[in-house]
C-alpha cells in the first residue's frame, strides 16, 4: 500500500526546478598588494606592541571593512593631527603618503610617528623631489583630491607642481619652459588612461623627462591586466572594492572598455545586483587593492547559494612582492608566529 502522504512528497521534490547554472571566472590578481598587506600589518603589529589606542590620520588603507576591522582591535581614525590628544601613542600615517607639512606638524607636537606610506608612492615622491631640484617644473598625472594626490603635491612648495587629469588637460598646458618640464603619476591610475595622456605630453614636449620605471604600480597594472583577459567573455564584472579606492574604480572602467558589457563596484555580498546576475551566463570577478580576499570569499558563497556555480580562475601574472615594515615594529614583526 503506497503511503499517501509521502507518494506526492517524492513527486513534488523530483518536479522542483533545478537552479540556473552561471559560470564565475575569478580574475588573477585580484585585492590585496604589498603595500596595502604592509600598511594593514602596521596597525595591527603596532597594537601588539604598544597597545590601544593607535591613531591613525586618514583609512589606513580605502576599505571600510578593514577600518572596522582595525578600529574593532584599538585603532582610532581620524582626518587631521589636531584631532588627536595629547598622547604618547603611536600615530600612523596612512598608505596613500602625506605631505611634508603632516610629519613636521606631527614633529612639532612630539608625536611617536609611524609612516605606513607605500613604497612605490614614496619613489613618487622622491621622483618629483629630484626633478624639482634639477630645476624642473612638474606635472602630476592624476586625481583632483585623492589622499595620494595632495600628498605628492605636498612634497613641494606651492605651485611647484601642477595637475593634469586629462588628455584636454595636456593639450591646454602652458608651461613657463617646454625644456623644462618632468611628470609623474599617480599609482593606481589607469594604464590606458595614462598612456593616452602621455602620449600628447611627448608628442607637445619632446624633452619632457620621464620617470625611469613607470609610477603606475605592479599591483594596479596587473589587476588592469586580468580584468582585460575575461572582460569580454562575461556579461557582467563585479568588482570588491569601496567607492573612494581610485584602483577599484578603474577596474569598473577597464572592464567595460575592454568589452565587459556592464561592470558594477560592490563593496559586500550584500551588493549584489540579482536582477543583473539573474539575465547573466558568465560573470567576472575581481577586488580593488585594498579589497580583502574574504570579501571575494563572501560574494562566490552568495552566487553558489543562489545558482548552480562552476568556477574558473583566469591568471595574468605572479606576484610574490613584499616590503618591510618599519623599523620601529621589525622585533614585533620577527616575533610573530
Amino acid at each position: 500500500m503506497t503511503d499517501s502522504l509521502s507518494g506526492p512528497q517524492i513527486d513534488q521534490r523530483s518536479k522542483a526546478k533545478p537552479r540556473r547554472a552561471l559560470t564565475l571566472r575569478l580574475a588573477a590578481p585580484r585585492g590585496f598588494c604589498a603595500g596595502v598587506d604592509r600598511a594593514i600589518q602596521i596597525v595591527e603589529l603596532a597594537l601588539k606592541k604598544y597597545g590601544a589606542p593607535v591613531y591613525v590620520r586618514h583609512e589606513i588603507v580605502h576599505n571600510q571593512f578593514v577600518v572596522e576591522s582595525l578600529r574593532q582591535k584599538g585603532a582610532v581614525f581620524v582626518e587631521e593631527l589636531d584631532e588627536i590628544p595629547e598622547t604618547n601613542q603611536p600615530v600612523i600615517f596612512s598608505a596613500h603618503g602625506v605631505a611634508k607639512a603632516v610629519p613636521a606638524a606631527a614633529k612639532s607636537r612630539n608625536m611617536f610617528a609611524i609612516d605606513a606610506t607605500c613604497p612605490l608612492v614614496f619613489k613618487v615622491h622622491n621622483e618629483a623631489a629630484r626633478h624639482f631640484a634639477q630645476g624642473l617644473d612638474i606635472l602630476l598625472i592624476g586625481h583632483d583630491g585623492h589622499p595620494e594626490v595632495i600628498g605628492t603635491i605636498g612634497q613641494l612648495p606651492d605651485g611647484a607642481v601642477k595637475l593634469i587629469e586629462t588628455a584636454a588637460d595636456a593639450e591646454s598646458y602652458q608651461p613657463p619652459a617646454a625644456d623644462k618640464l618632468a611628470y609623474v603619476t599617480q599609482t593606481t591610475l589607469s594604464v590606458d588612461d595614462t598612456a593616452e595622456i602621455v602620449a600628447v605630453l611627448k608628442r607637445r614636449f619632446p624633452a619632457i623627462k620621464e620617470p625611469g620605471k613607470e609610477d603606475i604600480c605592479y599591483a594596479t597594472t596587473n589587476r588592469q591586466a586580468a580584468v582585460k583577459a575575461i572582460a569580454n567573455h562575461v556579461d557582467c564584472m563585479l568588482v570588491v572594492g569601496a567607492p573612494n579606492s581610485s584602483n577599484s574604480l578603474r577596474l569598473v572602467e577597464v572592464a567595460e572598455r575592454a568589452g565587459c558589457p556592464k561592470g558594477l563596484l560592490i563593496q559586500r555580498a550584500k551588493d549584489i545586483p540579482w536582477d543583473v546576475m539573474d539575465a547573466a551566463q558568465a560573470v567576472g570577478i575581481t577586488a580593488g587593492a585594498s579589497a580583502p580576499e574574504l570579501l571575494v570569499n563572501e560574494v562566490v558563497a552568495a552566487l553558489e547559494a543562489r545558482y548552480e556555480v562552476s568556477i574558473e580562475s583566469v591568471s595574468t601574472a605572479d606576484e610574490s612582492i613584499a616590503f618591510n615594515v618599519p623599523r620601529e615594529l621589525r622585533d614585533v614583526a620577527a616575533a610573530d608566529p
